[in-house]
């Protein structure tokens, strides 16, 4: 039996997410709500019937989408039923003390705000985002969007998670009308999770979330990269003080090596490898700081936050009155990371077979015949492994093998060419327009000459939930003729 009264306690509510998959296979989010489901506590027979309206996300946040009828009942059994009354008054007392925590927050929020803006008065236009809008169009605080993620036995390494994170599709959050900047849409991880794409700061709030699961002290930065785009990435700082960079769009990670402006240039400076050009804040779930130094240029940017002359840090109790797990204004527990149901091998093989029909239909509509080399289409494997394991792990190995296989596969006399290139989709179609806009990949294959042998391999690598990364490379060999 089950504790009524325990159960009454638990105000975390239940996140349920509508997705549309078109016939493509590409999603689009159409609802989130988060249902109150406490209501069973005090019903009779411990059963419930629920018709909730679901709205639209982003700029449809006020439109409906549809009513959903929910019946609830509680397993295993309550020990008792609740009065109706006990359980309206407890959901209307959290109700206000959730409304109290939030004016409080906003309060000192607004307080923090001036203190920073008498700084310096250019303060006014960094990029310092204290709260952001979720699919819902509710205003949240950001270090709710961002809590400790482990991810069990599914991602090994901290490396392992931001591969994860660079594979999950990027899309900017969609606009109405011209002459506007960028649309406002944080995404609760659920939402971002589900419908598999989301925006930089969905993958930036991942990442971060994985990487202080994996012990690291790791924070998100909000500032601009090239001609002042809005930009978040994340940062973790090592003990020994390395401030390491991580591009969650990408995988790549860059060391951080601040640039003194008083030193005279006695040589000239190379330029940064990473793209970011300024910093506002930074923050995760426990701290939000503000970047008060007299630049907010990345490249001369000290990242020593313990130092109140270079950084203002909001106070750590009312952060956590509002983002702490269990505070009733916090999203609810980040769920757990669901292993991936895609059989590599199976779909791996679909898309090589749906590029060679797409590949002979092509050539046959430039007049050319097509003669596929299994045996080089299967020595090509190696190659997609090694790409994988670099895009991971940095590390770059196997590459002799594959070019010792390839030159004894091609005769003397003749030409090899090879052209790989990756995607986060699995749609073969969409994948060949793509590769033939590639000058080098339409050269082979609409390859003309002499013993003509095409080859395709594809190599699907999964991740969790139904994130993958697809390789393809597509390769010849024909004799060449003078």
């Amino acid at each position: 039996m089950v504790d009524a009264t325990t159960m009454l306690s638990i105000c975390d509510p239940v996140h349920m997410v509508l997705i549309k998959t078109d016939t493509f296979g590409e999603t689009t989010l159409v609802a989130s709500y988060f249902l109150e489901w406490r209501s069973v506590l005090g019903a009779e027979n411990r059963v419930t019937n629920v018709a909730v309206e679901l709205l639209g996300v982003g700029t449809e946040s006020k439109v409906s989408v549809g009513v959903l009828n929910i019946k609830l009942e509680m397993y295993p059994q309550l020990n008792k039923t609740l009065s109706q009354e006990i359980v309206n008054t407890q959901l209307a007392l959290e109700r206000q003390k959730t409304a109290e925590k939030e004016r409080l927050f906003l309060v000192y929020a607004k307080q923090w705000w001036r203190e920073y803006l008498q700084i310096r008065p250019s303060h006014n236009t960094r990029l310092v985002k204290i709260f952001a809008q979720d699919e819902n169009g509710i205003n949240r605080p950001v270090c709710s969007y961002v809590r400790p993620l482990r991810a069990g036995r599914l991602l090994d390494t901290p490396r392992q998670a931001a591969r994860f994170v660079n594979v999950l599709g990027y899309e900017r959050a969609p606009v109405i009308g011209g002459g506007v900047g960028k649309q406002e849409q944080w995404c609760t991880l659920l939402a971002f999770l589900c419908r598999n794409k989301g925006d930089c700061e969905d993958h930036a709030n991942l990442l971060c979330s994985l990487l202080l699961g994996y012990g690291l002290e790791a924070f998100v930065c909000v500032g601009t990269k090239a001609k002042g785009v809005p930009h978040t990435w994340v940062m973790t700082c090592g003990t020994d003080g390395t401030i390491t960079f991580w591009e969650s769009l990408t995988g790549h990670r860059y060391i951080h090596n601040p640039i003194n402006p008083d030193d005279p240039p006695l040589v000239e400076q190379p330029k940064p490898m990473y793209p970011y050009r300024t910093v506002g804040c930074v923050f995760n779930h426990q701290k939000f700081l503000g970047n008060c130094q007299p630049s907010d240029a990345v490249e001369v940017c000290i990242f020593d936050l313990h130092d109140e002359s270079k950084w203002k840090p909001m106070s750590g109790e009312a952060i956590k009155s509002v983002c702490s797990p269990g505070a009733t204004t916090s999203l609810p527990p980040f769920p757990p990371l669901c292993s991936s149901t895609i059989d590599a091998a199976v779909i791996s093989n679909e898309i090589e077979l749906q590029l060679r029909i797409l590949v002979s239909e092509h050539r046959k509509d430039l007049g050319l015949t097509t003669v596929w080399d299994d045996q080089l289409s299967y020595l090509l494997s190696p190659a997609l492994a090694a790409y994988e394991l670099e895009r991971t792990t940095s590390i770059s190995a196997g590459n002799e093998e594959f070019q010792d296989a390839i030159r004894r596969a091609v005769p003397d006399g003749h030409t090899f060419k090879g052209f790989p290139i990756h995607f986060v989709y699995r749609n073969a179609r969409r994948a060949f327009s793509t590769c033939l806009r590639s000058p080098f990949c339409e050269e082979i294959i609409c390859c003309r000459g002499d013993q003509v042998r095409l080859a395709v391999r594809v190599r699907v690598f999964t991740y969790p939930e139904s994130a993958c990364a697809v390789w393809i490379m597509f390769a010849c060999k024909y004799r060449s003729v003078l």
